[in-house]
């Protein structure tokens, strides 16, 4: 007996045996069960979900002289008629007869009647591949063919089809299968057969079928002759697919901003023979799942996965922030919608982990929210650690005669940020006049105003300099390590008699508008003597009104004119 393919032996015969589709097939059951069948009918949806093996059933129905629930009976003499081969049913792929000449061929043989049953079923498949001078010739026929005559027309693409025949229809769509279906499915085939497996196995086979019942046959028939039992390697040797342990792996390093285990990882990924493009397919269905875990109650449900890898993904799900989830997905899928204008895919994976590992690198605000969360997330770290830094002691109280230094509030640890050289390549010079500090009683608010000799301090302050001097009291006294980040890349200028720090970046300039980090930072501009400041948004000026205004009140000697 020759050899069946599985999606062939276990086509389903009777309605009862069909995956899913029942909105399908209750319309269908009760057309029959009333006699008020259809002339023409236009199954679409994608491809593997049913619409040849229901239209072969729904023919033998319409024709079976005691029907069983609006299914064949498979008894009658009709329907041994139909199993061995009639005429009265006819399959007609429209992919290789798709001229004028068939469809008139056709035309004349709806005529004679049909040879057993009542009904003559023509099932065209792939009808969108007809021409448009075949779909005319077919019009009229389908308009008002002979009453013996029922047209099934089946299609993936119901677009490509012209409404006139459209109109002429009745359209039932298929719908895709949902995972949970496949796995029971296939589960009773592998158990009818006597094939061993592991759950694991079946759920990574029905995912590969993508909702199409004939594809994860197929591939479930591939992977029951690699080995005598059906494992979850086994699938994944079969497919291509990266291991799951090592998808794993790579997202949570990426996720982590661990470039050096995610460019390692991958290495080994890719070493092994894994294609770029399954790689890239795998981390966005790692991703997915992750997304899920972290934001469904009903994870487990939804994800339908083994209990160890549903850990894992859960525990991941949990160490990774919202943010950096979003945004390594949205990289890769635009990576993966490029990698086919590019000769080298390696390279543009490659590229794109570095981007989600390093996001240093990346200028996006999205990638600026990362780097601000990751740095509040490592001072909090460090904050809690029993090997960080504690903060100084109180100063004794001070003495009549010898000023006492500002109360220090809190010491960053001895690793500086690189940025700050920026602005001073040295501690503050010896010669800056220490600021004493007042009795409590006594100690300014953030909005008084300076003593007229730090007003008159500040007033012969340069723009860089009081700004240099800005950063370095901030470091010395704020909390706030975001806040000194966010400041280091403000550009500081003196406009009449406030100093206007501007910054092209939307999300600092919103930021430093907040009243916590606003009155930060007004306590420490008053402890240098400048009592009005103002973060302001634009591009950086070449050159502007507020330097013109600084040069002339610095060189009141000399006239400075502008051409």
């Amino acid at each position: 007996m020759p050899h069946l393919s599985l999606y062939r032996k276990f086509r389903p015969d009777t309605f009862d045996k069909m995956v899913r589709q029942e909105h399908v097939v209750r319309i269908l059951k009760n057309q029959i069960a009333e006699n008020a069948v259809g002339h023409a009918y236009l199954f679409t949806g994608p491809r593997g979900t049913g619409k040849t093996s229901v239209a072969r059933i729904f023919a033998r129905a319409v024709n079976c002289l005691d029907p069983k629930d609006g299914s064949p009976c498979g008894k009658c003499a009709v329907c041994r008629a139909l199993g061995e081969g009639s005429l009265d049913i006819s399959e007609i792929d429209a992919a290789s007869n798709n001229g004028v000449g068939e469809m008139r061929e056709l035309r004349e043989k709806v005529q004679y009647p049909p040879v057993t049953g009542r009904y003559k079923v023509y099932i065209i498949d792939e009808v969108h591949m007809l021409t448009d001078a075949a779909f005319n010739a077919l019009l009229k026929t389908l308009e008002e063919p002979p009453a013996h005559v029922i047209f099934i027309l089946a299609t993936t693409e119901p677009q490509k089809i012209p409404a006139t025949i459209l109109s002429r229809c009745m359209r039932l769509d298929f719908r895709l299968i949902p995972e949970e279906d496949l796995v029971k499915h296939l589960r009773s085939i592998l158990e009818e057969i006597g094939k061993p497996y592991e759950e694991a196995a079946l759920s990574a086979i029905a995912r590969a079928g993508a909702g199409s019942d004939r594809d994860m046959l197929s591939i479930a028939e591939a992977c029951i002759v690699y080995s005598e039992t059906l494992t979850y390697d086994t699938v994944c040797a079969v497919l291509g697919a990266a291991d799951f342990r090592e998808t794993a792996d790579l997202v949570r390093a990426m996720l982590a901003s661990d470039l050096s285990a995610s460019l390692s990882v991958c290495e080994r990924i890719l070493t092994e023979g894994k294609s770029v493009g399954v790689l890239l397919k795998d981390c966005l269905e790692f991703l997915s799942r992750i997304s899920i875990a972290k934001t469904c109650k009903n994870a487990e449900q939804l994800l339908s996965l083994p209990r160890e890898m549903f850990d894992t993904v859960r525990t991941i799900a949990d160490g990774a922030d919202g943010r950096a989830i979003l945004r390594a997905t949205e990289i890769l899928i635009k990576t993966e919608s490029e990698l086919r204008y590019v000769s080298s895919p390696r390279i543009s994976l490659e590229t794109a982990i570095v981007r989600i590992a390093y996001p240093e690198s990346d200028s996006a605000p999205d990638a600026l929210l990362l780097r601000l969360k990751n740095l509040e997330d490592r001072l909090a770290r460090t904050a809690q650690s029993p090997s960080a830094p504690a903060p100084l002691p109180a100063p004794a109280a001070p003495k009549a005669a010898v000023p006492a230094e500002p109360e220090a509030k809190y010491e960053f640890p001895e690793e500086e940020p690189v940025f700050e050289e920026a602005y001073f390549s040295d501690e503050p010079s010896r010669a800056d006049p220490p600021v004493p500090a007042k009795p409590k009683a006594e100690a300014q608010t953030p909005f008084t105003q300076p003593a007229p000799a730090a007003r008159e301090a500040a007033e012969e302050m340069t723009a860089e300099v009081a700004f240099g001097k800005f950063m370095r009291a901030l470091r010395k006294t704020s909390k706030s390590g975001v806040l000194f980040t966010m400041c280091s890349d403000l550009l500081a200028v003196f406009e009449g008699g406030t100093l206007a720090l501007y910054t092209e970046s939307e999300t600092i300039y919103a930021a430093l508008r907040r009243e916590d980090h606003a009155k930060v930072m007004t306590e420490v501009f008053a402890q240098i003597g400048i009592s009005s400041f103002e973060v302001r948004k634009r591009g950086r000026p070449a050159t502007g009104n507020g330097a013109l205004e600084e040069l002339k009140e610095n060189f009141k000697d000399y006239p400075i004119e502008i051409k």
